[in-house]
């Protein structure tokens, strides 16, 4: 299900996206120069089981030989400008101004949450997302090395795990996030996992005191 918003009527907010997505509901637009934004509640929704991440011995070989470093939270302008940036990996993008700017916002306030793969002082690959309560929701990922991407998705999980969060959205489930472990569940097993991973609080900064 995916519903325009009438921009004129509906102030998109920091406040508002959190109570979107407690609600199971996520912002798109049509593309970069759309100033309209939509909301999107799939019959399909892609998750990645934090017990079930899959992580080959020739990818853990590459990311203990790539000499790369992972860090959270440093560079939100790098990673959302990645992101948003259409190459080999995406045709289009849906990131417009609006969700750059909101997105920046949470991310200022501690909602919004980076994790970015560096080579020296390269940033190579990365992702963002929003954590809210027990539940992670991966927003966009991007690479400009190969294995960057999941080499920054292994770290998510590795993160999510240690802070106790029970449920990672990725919302669409594409052949890159299924080779990882995803799957998708129906809407209203999302909605009642969602709703068990909104009454705890996960720690986002445990792993970094494991």
């Amino acid at each position: 299900m995916a519903r325009k918003s009438d921009p004129f009527s509906i102030e998109i907010t920091p406040e508002l996206i959190v109570r979107a997505y407690r609600a199971g509901i996520f912002p798109m637009a049509e593309d970069a120069e759309d100033t309209d934004l939509f909301w999107v509640s799939p019959d399909m929704r892609g998750i990645i089981p934090l017990d079930g991440f899959h992580t080959s011995k020739s990818l853990r070989k590459a990311m203990r030989k790539s000499g790369w470093s992972v860090r959270v939270d440093t560079e939100w302008e790098g990673v959302i400008e990645g992101c948003a940036t259409v190459g080999s990996d995406r045709q289009s993008t849906w990131i417009n101004g609006t969700i750059r700017a909101v997105y920046g916002e949470l991310f200022r306030r501690g909602v919004a949450h980076t994790v970015e793969v560096w080579d020296g002082d390269e940033l190579v690959g990365g992702l963002y997302g929003l954590a809210i309560g027990a539940a992670f929701f991966g927003e966009s990922m991007f690479h400009r090395r190969t294995d960057a991407s999941k080499m920054a998705m292994a770290h998510l999980v590795d993160r999510l795990n240690a802070g106790g969060y029970e449920l990672l959205d990725t919302q669409f489930l594409t052949d890159h996030l299924a080779s990882l472990g995803g799957m998708e569940i129906p809407r209203t097993e999302y909605e009642d996992r969602l709703g068990l991973a909104l009454l705890r609080e996960g720690n986002w900064n445990a792993w970094d005191h494991r």
